[in-house]
């Protein structure tokens, strides 16, 4: 039987996916309106997100040391938690560029580092075998 998260891991991750969200929703109005503020906004709330999904990935590894017979799934975990944050890392250094120059590179890597961080939440919360909340 698969044991659950940590409550403080599940907070850790739940945290991550509005900031990761909010990155991509800024991006999205950046792109429209040419606004700088938007991206302002967007690199504040990435910065939250690389720590929140960096704390994450730390119990996420921790959960995994102590995990007995769920390894393959934690692995599979962490790697997309570490995608999305290596992704977001550089989608950070793209947005401390020029405003102008952070699109539409930095709309991009949103959208894969929204998907990746829904993914990790997906896989982290949802049993698959049984579709029960962990």
């Amino acid at each position: 039987m698969r044991r659950p998260l940590h409550p403080l891991h599940v907070v850790l991750l739940a945290g991550t996916i509005p900031l990761f969200l909010g990155v991509l929703f800024t991006d999205i109005a950046y792109f429209n309106t040419f606004e700088v503020q938007w991206k302002n906004f967007a690199s504040w709330m990435l910065v939250g997100g690389l720590v929140f999904c960096g704390l994450t990935a730390l119990a996420a590894l921790i959960g995994m040391v102590r995990a007995d017979g769920r390894a393959r799934k934690s692995v599979f975990y962490l790697l997309l938690l570490l995608a999305a944050f290596v992704l977001g890392l550089i989608n950070a250094f793209v947005h401390a560029g020029d405003a102008w120059a952070s699109m539409p590179l930095g709309l991009v890597l949103s959208v894969i580092a929204a998907l990746l961080v829904f993914a990790a939440t997906w896989l982290g919360l949802f049993d698959s075998r049984r579709g029960e909340a962990a």
